[in-house]
């Protein structure tokens, strides 16, 4: 998995993000890199509300 370092840098999770927030950041950063996945509980709130990813 690779690292978009510069992607990072200018996009830093917000602190105490909600699940809005926490979504918003994830999806853009399966668009800009592929260093991890999104993590498992949050994927599966996601797949509850209907978001697709």
């Amino acid at each position: 998995m690779k690292i978009n370092k510069a992607w990072h840098e200018k996009n830093v999770m917000p602190k105490n993000p909600g699940f809005e927030q926490r979504v918003k950041w994830h999806l853009e950063h399966q668009k800009h890199c592929t260093c991890r996945p999104i993590p498992g509980k949050l994927a599966e709130e996601m797949k509850k509300k209907g978001i697709k990813f």
